[in-house]
């Protein structure tokens, strides 16, 4: 099937990304937030949810309405549980779905959001306004598992898709500062960025230094 779509195809695995690396993106975030201690009693809001391709391992995992989906695009969403979660799935665990490009209508308290390529396809404007709006809809010990490409500063503003935008690291340092939040780079490979975590002062910072394994998670000092 992904040899017959290309990226960016109406279809709903190309329009969120290669389809090739459809499962691959999948098990890639599953993999780091369970690393950096994810566990089904945690609530996770996932940013650009699209077809669920982070949402059909993080909806069964997660306790019932634990799970929270933000995604302007809501054929993508449908699409994602036609033919990958299933309704009984649905049914079951009772995501939320928000069918919005912002945070404006959440009104709980996440532990975890996600945000995997989105932040390269926004100016400076958007940046700063979702990381506003993500701090304070974080816990305290929460964190915000975002991607980014590295480079010249983007001067422009907005939404840019299917294209993709640059920052420099000082840059993205100083956004997550003016928004209460800290920031590192993670040592966790991705094919076609690099990963970042934004997070509050109670986070557990050992778990995001080296490289992050299971086996860092096991040997940490954080409760699990």
């Amino acid at each position: 099937m992904t040899e017959e779509i290309r990226t960016g195809d109406m279809h709903y695995r190309s329009y969120v990304g290669p389809p090739g690396r459809y499962d691959l993106i999948s098990a890639m975030v599953f993999n780091l937030m369970t690393c950096l201690g994810l566990r089904e009693h945690h609530t996770v809001i996932d940013v650009g949810c699209g077809s669920l391709r982070n949402g059909r391992l993080l909806i069964p995992y997660l306790n019932p309405k634990n799970y929270i989906g933000v995604e302007p695009n809501k054929w993508l969403v449908d699409a994602g549980i036609e033919n990958e979660t299933g309704k009984d799935i649905i049914k079951i665990k009772k995501p939320t779905f928000i069918y919005n490009d912002n945070l404006n209508s959440v009104d709980c308290v996440a532990d975890f959001v996600l945000a995997q390529s989105i932040f390269s396809h926004t100016g400076l404007d958007l940046f700063n306004d979702w990381l506003d709006s993500i701090s304070s809809r974080l816990h305290n010990n929460g964190v915000l598992l975002a991607t980014v490409i590295e480079g010249a500063d983007y001067k422009g503003g907005g939404w840019v898709y299917p294209e993709c935008v640059t920052y420099k690291k000082d840059t993205i340092k100083s956004l997550a500062e003016k928004n209460n939040l800290k920031f590192t780079s993670l040592n966790f490979k991705h094919p076609a960025q690099q990963w970042v975590a934004f997070y509050k002062d109670g986070f557990c910072e050992d778990l995001l230094q080296n490289d992050i394994t299971w086996n860092m998670l096991i040997s940490s000092t954080r409760s699990i």
